[in-house]
C-alpha cells in the first residue's frame, strides 16, 4: 500500500473520528433523548464536513459559487433541515472517503513519474585547488573536472577524460541495457555510474544539461491540455449552474403547480439531484488519464510535452520520416573515391579540408577517411550553402564541395551520375575534380517500425530526404515505405508536408519524425513533431513535441499505442460518468433514487473512473 502524506493521514483520521461518532449517534436509543442523538450527529457532521462548508463559504465570497463544495454543502445542510440527519452525514462521509481516495490516486500517479524521473543529481565532486570538493551541480562551471564514483548519478554533461565504466541510462532512454563508456566519449547527466570511476570535463552548465532539460519538460507537460480536458473544463463551467437552477425549480415548481405535492418531498428530490450532479468523476479522471499516459510514455523513454500531443499521436494517419539519423544510422563511411585529374588521396584531402568547420556527419566521415588533420593554413574563407554543400577558398583557389545541384549552379560543371549512395562532388576553379561515395546503413529496427505502423492503422508512411533519388528510392524500397521524396531542401520539405497535410481526413493527423534542429521547420509544421535519438540533444528537446530518447524508430509504435490507450480510457470515463449520472439524475428527479443512490453516482463513479484512469500508467 502506498504511504500517505501528512495531509492524507489527517483526512483519514477525520473520517475515522466522524464515523465513530456517527455510529455512536445511531446506537443511542431514541428514548434516551432526541437532542443527545442530534448532538452526536452535529459533531460528526462538523468534523467530516466543516472544511467543505468553509470552502463553500469562501468561494461564495469570491464570487465562485457553483462548485462541488457548494453542491455538497447545500445538499447535506438541506438534508439536516428536513430531519434526514443520517443520510446527510452519510453523504458527506462517503464524499470525503471519495476525496481521500482521489488524493491518494493522484499522489500515486505523480509519485510514479517522480520516481521515474528522479534523475536530479544531489551533488558533484569537482576538482578545485588540487582537491575534490562536493558541491551543488549548479555551482560547477564549463571546463571544470568532476569525479563520478561507482553508484553515483552523473551530475552534468561532459566528456570522459579518464577511466572506463558502464552507465545505466534507463531513466533517460527506457533501455535496460547498460552503456559502456570510455575516454573521449560524451556522457550525459541523469545516468547512474555502475562500476568504474570516471573523470569528466564539464561541457554544459547544469541549467543547460540533459537532466535539467528533461525535468523541465516533464514538469511543464501537464500545462498543455488535451482537447478532451479543455472540453470537460468548459462543460463543468456551464453544467454546474444549470443543475443548481434545475434543482431549485424541482424543489419549488411541483408543489406550486401539482395538487397534493408536498414541499418536503420535492425538496428532498432536489437535494438528491444536487448530490448526484457533482462532476467530480469527469473533472478529476479525465486529466488523470492524460497525466497517467504521460507517465506511462516516459517509462518507455518517450517524453510527450502535453496531453494534446497524445491526442495527435492517437489520431496518426500519415507518418513522415527524415532519412539520415532517423531511419538510417547517420554514421557515414567513405565507400569509394573516384578522382578526375588528381589522385584519390588528394581529392579526399581537398574535401576534408573544405569541410573542416562543419559538424555534419558527412563532413566528419570525410575527415575521418582522410586519416590526418587538415592543414588549416591552406584554408581561407568558407561559405556554407544550405542544401547544397560548401564553397571554400583552398590554396587561393575556389573549391565547391557538395551535391550535383551545387556543381551545376555554382561550379558550372556537369557532374556524372554515380552509384546509389551519398555522393560528394568536388570542383576546383571551375573544373570537375571527382566524387566521393559515402554510405549510411539503415537502422536494425527501421523495417519493423514501418511494418508495425502499418499494422497499427497508419495509412501512409513517407520519407523526405535531401539525398539523391537513387539513395532515397533504395532506402524506401528496402524499408517498405509508401512514398519517398528526394533531393529536397529544408523549404521543400515544408512544402511536401503541406501537401501531405491536405491528404489527411478531418480527424486524421500527420506526424513528422526527425533527428533534431535540422528538421525544426518541418517538426513545427506537422501536427506533432517527433525527435528521434535525442539523448543529449538540447535542440531536439526544444524543437519537438514528442522526444524519443533512444535511437529506435520502433519506439514510435509504442508512443502511438500509449496515446491510443490513454485517449480510449479518457473516452471510457467520459461515457461512463455521463451515462451513470444521467440515469441517476432522471431517477432522482422522479423520486426513484435516494441519497444512497446519489452517493454511488457521485463517489462510486469517481472511484471507478479514477481506477480506470490509473491504467494509463501501466504500459508494457
Amino acid at each position: 500500500m502506498m504511504k500517505m502524506t501528512k495531509q492524507q493521514k489527517k483526512q483519514f483520521y477525520k473520517i475515522l473520528a466522524a464515523g465513530v461518532i456517527y455510529g455512536l449517534g445511531i446506537a443511542i436509543p431514541t428514548g434516551a433523548g432526541a437532542w443527545v442523538k442530534l448532538g452526536f450527529y452535529l459533531v460528526s457532521y462538523l468534523i467530516i464536513g466543516g472544511d467543505v462548508l468553509l470552502r463553500a463559504a469562501g468561494n461564495i465570497r469570491r464570487g465562485q459559487v457553483f462548485d462541488e463544495n457548494f453542491l455538497m454543502a447545500l445538499a447535506t445542510v438541506g438534508a439536516f433541515c428536513l430531519g434526514e440527519y443520517m443520510e446527510g452525514i452519510a453523504v458527506m462521509l462517503f464524499y470525503q472517503v471519495g476525496e481521500l481516495f482521489q488524493s491518494v490516486a493522484v499522489s500515486k500517479s505523480r509519485q510514479s513519474i517522480a520516481a521515474l524521473m528522479d534523475i536530479r543529481p544531489d551533488h558533484a565532486n569537482v576538482l578545485r585547488g588540487g582537491q575534490w570538493e562536493e558541491v551543488d551541480p549548479e555551482e560547477v562551471a564549463i571546463g571544470e573536472a568532476i569525479l563520478i564514483k561507482p553508484g553515483e548519478r552523473v551530475p552534468l554533461d561532459g566528456k570522459v577524460t579518464e577511466g572506463e565504466s558502464t552507465l545505466d541510462t534507463s531513466a533517460l532512454t527506457g533501455e535496460s541495457m547498460p552503456r559502456d563508456i570510455t575516454v573521449g566519449e560524451e556522457i550525459f547527466s541523469g545516468g547512474v555510474n555502475l562500476n568504474g570511476t570516471l573523470t569528466v570535463e564539464v561541457t554544459k552548465p547544469y541549467g543547460e544539461s540533459t537532466v535539467a532539460r528533461i525535468l523541465d519538460l516533464v514538469e511543464n507537460a501537464g500545462s498543455k491540455k488535451a482537447n478532451m480536458e479543455t472540453f470537460i473544463t468548459r462543460f463543468a463551467r456551464y453544467y454546474t449552474p444549470a443543475v443548481v437552477i434545475f434543482a431549485a425549480a424541482l424543489a419549488v415548481l411541483p408543489p406550486l403547480l401539482v395538487p397534493g405535492a408536498a414541499f418536503a418531498d420535492w425538496i428532498y428530490r432536489a437535494l438528491t439531484f444536487l448530490v448526484i450532479s457533482c462532476p467530480c468523476a469527469l473533472v478529476i479522471s479525465i486529466p488523470l488519464s492524460f497525466f497517467g499516459g504521460l507517465g506511462g510514455a516516459s517509462k518507455q523513454g518517450i517524453l510527450v510535452k502535453g496531453g494534446n500531443y497524445l491526442e495527435v499521436l492517437a489520431a496518426a494517419e500519415i507518418t513522415v520520416f527524415d532519412k539520415t539519423g532517423t531511419l538510417t544510422k547517420g554514421s557515414f563511411e567513405v565507400a569509394a573515391v573516384e578522382p578526375a585529374g588528381m589522385t584519390g588521396e588528394a581529392l579526399l584531402e581537398l574535401a576534408a579540408l573544405g569541410e573542416s568547420y562543419s559538424t555534419h556527419p558527412i563532413a566528419q566521415s570525410l575527415r575521418q577517411a582522410c586519416g590526418k588533420e587538415p592543414d588549416l593554413a591552406r584554408l581561407g574563407k568558407v561559405n556554407e550553402l544550405s542544401g547544397f554543400g560548401v564553397e571554400a577558398e583552398i590554396d587561393g583557389e575556389t573549391v565547391y564541395i557538395g551535391n550535383r545541384q551545387l556543381m551545376a549552379a555554382k561550379a558550372g560543371v556537369e557532374a556524372p551520375e554515380g552509384p546509389a549512395g551519398t555522393l560528394v562532388y568536388v570542383a576546383r576553379q571551375g573544373e570537375y575534380a571527382g566524387y566521393i561515395l559515402i554510405t549510411d546503413g539503415v537502422k536494425e529496427d527501421a523495417k519493423a517500425a514501418i511494418a508495425g505502423l502499418k499494422a497499427a492503422g497508419v495509412k501512409k508512411t513517407v520519407m523526405l530526404t535531401g539525398d539523391s533519388e537513387a539513395v532515397g528510392r533504395a532506402v524506401a524500397s528496402q524499408l517498405g515505405l509508401d512514398q519517398a521524396f528526394t533531393q529536397l531542401l529544408p523549404a521543400d520539405k515544408v512544402a511536401k508536408v503541406e501537401e501531405l497535410l491536405r491528404e489527411t481526413s478531418a480527424k486524421g493527423k500527420l506526424i513528422f519524425v526527425g533527428d533534431g534542429i535540422n528538421d525544426a521547420p518541418v517538426l513545427a509544421r506537422a501536427d506533432a513533431g517527433v525527435a528521434m535519438g535525442a539523448l543529449g540533444s538540447d535542440a531536439a528537446i526544444e524543437a519537438a513535441d514528442v522526444v524519443i530518447m533512444n535511437d529506435e524508430p520502433s519506439r514510435l509504435i509504442t508512443a502511438i499505442a500509449v496515446a491510443r490507450k490513454t485517449v480510449r480510457i479518457a473516452k471510457q470515463n467520459t461515457v461512463f460518468a455521463l451515462g451513470v449520472k444521467g440515469l441517476v439524475l432522471l431517477l432522482g428527479a422522479a423520486g426513484l433514487a435516494s441519497m444512497w443512490a446519489a452517493v454511488f453516482a457521485d463517489v462510486g463513479v469517481s472511484v471507478i473512473a479514477i481506477l480506470n484512469a490509473m491504467r494509463a500508467l501501466n504500459i508494457r
